[in-house]
């Protein structure tokens, strides 16, 4: 092989290995995008919404990298996620399924659903109607929910839905453990969370993955492809392109 051609070679293995190096510290320690593929964080996030979720926001942990090497134990600058963050973390499950949820319960707190209504170490949850008639997805079906503002302790208010034919009413009390975390989904009757302690249950701070902060790209996969440029006036959804996540 000529001299110059192998030369020419070796340069590129080392700049795409370079590239990768750079790509996977980026995505470990700074920022990951994530694609939504599910409704249950409907209205806040739909699915086809791409989003920025920051690495560094809760410190890091084995669930910070691809594939979850065990490089380290624990979490390590580790900084306690707020109320009403909305997270991304490894199903206690499998330690493998990315969810995205929104944080509710910290360590301590005690959770109870009361005829519909979320209380909060024993305090309802401030519910304030938005509107009556929505309408979002659970799979493949759409539902009719009510949609509210929910203001949790602190102040942050975020939306959350409800069904209007029937609701998930009442529960025992969730009482969260030390180092855990209680999430629910803003769809809230279609939504897989901390409610089902046998699929998500409480999820340990080193199960956390990072804060979904921006909602940089968003297109309805149930409208075509993204790469029929024709049909982008109903597949793009171009007033959700960099908005920030509440």
């Amino acid at each position: 092989m000529n001299k110059n051609i192998r030369h020419i070679i070796m340069d590129n293995i080392k700049t795409i290995f370079i590239a990768l190096v750079i790509a996977i510290l980026i995505r470990s320690l700074l920022i990951q995008p994530f694609y939504i593929p599910s409704s249950s964080m409907e209205p806040t996030l739909l699915i086809g919404d791409r989003i920025f979720v920051s690495k560094y926001t809760y410190g890091y942990s084995k669930h910070s990298f691809p594939f979850s090497p065990p490089i380290f134990k624990g979490r390590i600058f580790y900084k306690s996620p707020k109320r009403g963050d909305v997270v991304v973390f490894k199903t206690p499950a499998d330690n493998r399924t990315d969810y995205i949820k929104r944080l509710i319960g910290l360590p301590g707190d005690t959770l109870q659903f009361i005829d519909g209504d979320l209380y909060l170490n024993g305090n309802q949850i401030l519910k304030t109607i938005k509107s009556k008639n929505d309408v979002l997805y659970c799979g493949k079906s759409k539902i009719k929910v009510s949609t509210y503002f929910e203001k949790l302790p602190g102040g942050k208010i975020y939306t959350a839905s409800y069904r209007n034919d029937y609701s998930y009413i009442n529960s025992d009390k969730f009482k969260i453990p030390k180092d855990h975390f209680f999430f629910l989904g803003d769809n809230r009757d279609c939504s897989k969370d901390s409610r089902y302690l046998s699929e998500v249950g409480y999820v340990h701070k080193n199960n956390l993955v990072g804060k979904a902060q921006i909602l940089f790209f968003s297109s309805d996969p149930k409208s075509g492809s993204i790469f029929k440029i024709w049909q982008w006036d109903k597949i793009m959804r171009f007033k959700r392109f960099f908005n920030k996540i509440k």
